[in-house]
């Protein structure tokens, strides 16, 4: 699929609504609502709580931040699809949602490109593979050794089918020539609880939920899937430095907002992103959970979407990944 076409569509439905009743002058005049597809406690949930945080400080109205985990994200996205759009229902997007999951599941009951307007990305996270202690390995190239010597037995979570995490776990398992069982999980806390418990031996997520479970020795991290190290964990390679060049899986945030919501407010809430993220307290409180700010334009959270759906495209269908 071609990329200019997908992001043509996406964009129509945003300025389509120019017209629309609502008038963008009064908005908001009642608290707006992100839906988060995950529990409390992930990146995506930790991103949406921090600029919801602030926009409820610039917008005068509160925002909050509404929990719908479940099937690989497409509860949340279903949920907003069919919202009416007046801005006050809007969608904090992970990468998977609308460039991994609609490669895998056939009767989503919402189209990827034509389903929202794309508002602003918000922020970018690198993805971290940890092991727990029983596994014995400590690196990333004796893991990949072990688990070729018991095919199928190393499993590894992820916060659920068609999310980037999943994603990058089928990635890695490709590029390595390893068979590891991947078990899905509705979120990334129970993901890495089954983890620390012993009930599954690796954890790929990201460096929010990772790294403090890695700095206090509880897991052990053996590589990160960025294009560069982390300060957060300056001793973890990654898996390009450990004889796998190129490869790279970066999960980022954005939001959106259901087709047809007024293009004035989707304007408005690009401006009031764009101060928040530029803002020290966002930075700051981003930074700590080895998160990075990233707002852009929707054209470019447009963009956005259709390079990374291409690009996964090809991987779901050499990693033959499904929709468990």
């Amino acid at each position: 699929m071609s990329a200019k076409p997908f992001i043509k569509r996406l964009l129509a439905l945003a300025t389509l609504s120019a017209s629309l009743a609502v008038n963008a002058a009064d908005w908001p005049s009642q608290a707006v609502k992100i839906v988060v597809p995950y529990p409390p406690g992930g990146a995506a949930d930790t991103v949406a709580r921090i600029y919801a945080d602030a926009l409820t400080q610039s917008l005068g109205q509160t925002v909050l931040v509404d929990n719908k985990p479940g099937a690989g994200t497409a509860i949340a996205a279903e949920f907003v699809a069919a919202s009416k759009p007046d801005g006050y229902t809007l969608s904090l997007v992970p990468t998977g949602q609308l460039t991994v999951l609609p490669h895998i599941v056939d009767n989503l009951k919402f189209d990827p490109q034509t389903a929202f307007a794309p508002v602003s990305l918000l922020a970018y996270t690198g993805l971290v593979v940890a092991a727990n202690d029983k596994v014995p390995a400590q690196t990333l190239p004796e893991l990949v050794a072990l688990a070729k010597s018991k095919p199928g037995e190393l499993s590894y979570s992820s916060s659920g089918s068609g999310t980037i995490v999943h994603l990058a776990g089928e990635y890695l398992r490709l590029t390595t020539g390893t068979d590891l069982l991947h078990v899905p999980f509705k979120g990334s806390a129970p993901a890495v609880s089954a983890v620390l418990g012993g009930n599954v031996d690796l954890a790929v997520d990201t460096l929010t939920i990772l790294a403090p479970q890695i700095q206090a020795g509880k897991l052990k991290g053996l590589a990160i899937a960025s294009r560069e190290r982390s300060p957060l964990l300056p001793e973890v390679p990654t898996v390009a430095e450990l004889g796998y060049p190129g490869f790279e899986v970066t999960s980022w945030f954005g939001l959106s907002a259901p087709a047809a919501t007024p293009a004035a407010v989707i304007e408005r809430l690009n401006d009031e992103i764009a101060k928040a993220a530029a803002s020290k307290a966002v930075q700051e409180k981003l930074a700590t959970q080895g998160l990075t700010a990233w707002p852009s334009t929707p054209q470019v959270f447009a963009e956005q979407i259709a390079s990374d759906s291409a690009k996964y495209a090809e991987v779901v269908k050499q990693s033959h990944i499904t929709f468990d």
